[in-house]
C-alpha cells in the first residue's frame, strides 16, 4: 500500500511539474545577493493549500504582510521546507540543465537566463510570491514567517 501512496505522491510533486515553479519565482525576483537562500520558500508555499491560492488571487497592491496576514497557518511551514527539499534540489537542477535558471557563484544568487531556446509554463502563484519577495531581504523574510533556512 505504501508503494501506491509513494507513487501518488511522486507523480503530484516532481520536478518537472515544480521547476517551472522555480523559473517564474526567479525570473520575477531578479539578481539579489544570497537569493539562493530563498528557493527553499517556493514550492512549499505556492503548493500550501492556504496560502498557495491566496497568493494566486493577490494583486499589485498585495504586500507580503496582506498576503501572509494569518502566520497561524504557517505552522507546519518548517516541515514543509524539510519535506520538500529534495524536491527543490531537483527543480533547481532541472531548471538549471534546461538553461531556465543560471546560478552566480560569488554571491549565492540565481538568476533567470535570457535567450533560452527551451519555455517553461510561466505559474502565476510563482510570479506573484517573487514579486511579494523582491523588496525584502532574505533575513526579514525568513524572519517574517517564523522559519529558519537550512
Amino acid at each position: 500500500m505504501s508503494s501506491i501512496v509513494n507513487t501518488l505522491y511522486e507523480l503530484k510533486y516532481n520536478p518537472f511539474e515544480y521547476g517551472a515553479h522555480i523559473a517564474s519565482f526567479y525570473t520575477v525576483i531578479g539578481e539579489s545577493e544570497n537569493n539562493l537562500l530563498l528557493s527553499p520558500l517556493v514550492i512549499p508555499l505556492c503548493s500550501h493549500p492556504f496560502f498557495g491560492q491566496k497568493l494566486f488571487n493577490s494583486n499589485k497592491k498585495s504586500t507580503i504582510w496582506t498576503v501572509f496576514d494569518n502566520r497561524t497557518k504557517l505552522y507546519d511551514l518548517q516541515e514543509r521546507i524539510r519535506g520538500f527539499q529534495s524536491l527543490t534540489e531537483q527543480c533547481i537542477q532541472y531548471c538549471l540543465v534546461n538553461d531556465w535558471l543560471s546560478v552566480n557563484e560569488h554571491n549565492l544568487s540565481i538568476l533567470a537566463c535570457a535567450g533560452s531556446d527551451s519555455t517553461f509554463n510561466y505559474q502565476k502563484s510563482a510570479d506573484k510570491l517573487g514579486r511579494l519577495f523582491s523588496g525584502h531581504s532574505v533575513v526579514e523574510i525568513y524572519a517574517f514567517l517564523g522559519v529558519k533556512p537550512r
